[in-house]
């Protein structure tokens, strides 16, 4: 696909210096596999290079973005290619550069269903609004903070019960010592 004015590649080209790693990771966010979610990147913006409407503010463009992204990975996941598929690589991306204590938080969260993953990813590592959220994934605000709520709640249960593991196990071997 080539541009058709040096403004419109211009224009393409910041928009993907500017979302690319946000559209990569809610990708990764929903199908867990590096290379499908570059795929779905690469499809996004391809679908953004052949939008005709202008957007009224670079906030519409990001949302837009990511609903487009997430479409193209349930599309993914649903299609029979996905289905039929096994894959060796499980790999998550991380985000951001992280310290140990938050990498194990951020561990935690790959592990939630796509649904609270997203709403998690959205509020947190974008810093979209409830309200903003609900835009973006056409939800009503009030099922965002229900999912967000749902999210907290389980991650709290499995950090509060890694730690009980840990602290049995290691109670056990001090028994031992």
């Amino acid at each position: 696909m080539e541009c058709e004015t040096n403004q419109q590649c211009d224009k393409l080209t910041k928009s993907i210096i500017a979302y690319r790693e946000t559209v990569f990771q809610v990708a990764l966010g929903y199908v867990k596999n590096i290379h499908d979610a570059d795929d779905i990147a690469q499809n996004v913006f391809l679908k953004l290079c052949n939008h005709k409407k202008a957007f009224i503010s670079p906030e519409a463009e990001k949302a837009w973005l990511i609903r487009v992204a997430i479409n193209e990975a349930k599309d993914l996941l649903g299609s029979a290619w996905k289905r039929n598929q096994s894959s060796f690589d499980e790999s998550f991306g991380v985000p951001f550069s992280v310290n140990d204590e938050d990498l194990s938080v951020y561990e935690y969260v790959k592990k939630l269903k796509p649904k609270y993953r997203t709403v998690i990813y959205l509020h947190y590592f974008e810093g979209y609004s409830t309200k903003e959220i609900a835009v973006i994934l056409k939800m009503t605000q009030s099922a965002v903070t229900t999912q967000l709520s749902r999210a907290r709640n389980q991650l709290k249960e499995d950090i509060t019960q890694d730690n009980k593991e840990v602290n049995s196990s290691f109670g056990k071997l001090q028994k031992l010592i």
